[in-house]
């Protein structure tokens, strides 16, 4: 595994692999890699011949008040976990490499980073669409991966690949879980065990819904204040929201169709963690 921190150097790389008719798939991470980065590590082995491997904690998508200054950055153990996956190169750039000084320019998104995640951190999106433009440009991929679990992200990603006519194919991978059904996140570090063990109750939603719709229930909308009911009624936890919306535009749905397939969305607090979710829920 080759270690790039220079963008041009990395770029040279690329074009390199893509002289030579190489097939380049691309997995961005902000690190503290965990079994979900290295499921979306294998899949891109599985559709591209090369893999490389970004790290890259962004400032630019983070709040005021937001834990950058106490996000996870576990190097070396990334650095391990990377090359037993079998990544080819790993790109972890500098901020001021990315953003140097007198750097201006930024992108902005539209209505689908307008609810949800959007609404309730300002800015974020333009900063995600921002920072994967720069990576796609320096690393030049034929395929990215990106995680389901951040499915407002991915939606936004896979408009952005639309919209701006970029050559690239978008591959989401499945969430993948825990035994207790929590979806694995960097963030999870951050839980105590009281906080872990409530933080389940976020899949124990999903499940409600899922039962709920397959027993015919049509509204959606309640079955959703019923699981914020659900997380209300653990300790220590809080729902941001939970919504059902439409796939395509993130409009959200309060009855659904028969046949018709949906996604909930769920944004919760386990004590100081805010973690999010969703699943496919068939109507």
């Amino acid at each position: 595994m080759q270690i790039i921190t220079e963008p041009r150097q990395m770029q040279a790389i690329a074009e390199k692999l893509r002289l030579n008719r190489q097939l380049i798939g691309v997995v961005m991470t902000m690190g503290a890699l965990h079994e979900g980065h290295l499921s979306l590590v294998k899949l891109a082995q599985e559709t591209a011949g090369i893999v490389i491997l970004t790290i890259f904690v962004n400032p630019r998508q983070f709040g005021v008040n937001e834990d950058l200054h106490r996000y996870p950055k576990p190097f070396e153990k990334d650095l391990s976990l990377a090359k037993a996956a079998g990544v080819d190169y790993l790109f972890a750039p500098e901020a001021g490499s990315i953003y140097p000084e007198n750097y201006q320019t930024t992108i902005e998104c539209g209505a689908l980073a307008e609810r949800f995640e959007g609404a309730l951190r300002p800015g974020h999106f333009s900063g995600v669409v921002t920072v994967v433009t720069k990576l796609f440009n320096i690393t030049k991929p034929n395929i990215a991966i990106f995680g389901e679990k951040d499915a407002q992200q991915l939606a936004i990603i896979r408009q952005l690949v639309d919209d701006l006519n970029m050559d690239i194919k978008i591959i989401g991978a499945p969430i993948v879980r825990d035994e207790t059904g929590l979806a694995v996140s960097s963030r999870n570090s951050y839980l105590s065990s009281q906080e872990r063990n409530a933080a389940t109750i976020l899949y124990q939603g999903i499940c409600h819904a899922a039962r709920r719709v397959a027993d015919q229930e049509r509204d959606l909308r309640a079955i959703a204040c019923e699981i914020e009911q659900m997380i209300r009624s653990t300790e220590g936890c809080r729902p941001d929201y939970v919504s059902f919306v439409d796939e395509k535009t993130f409009n959200p749905v309060e009855i659904a169709e028969a046949g018709k397939e949906y996604r909930l969305l769920l944004a919760a607090w386990s004590g100081t963690v805010r973690l999010i979710d969703n699943a496919k829920i068939l109507g």
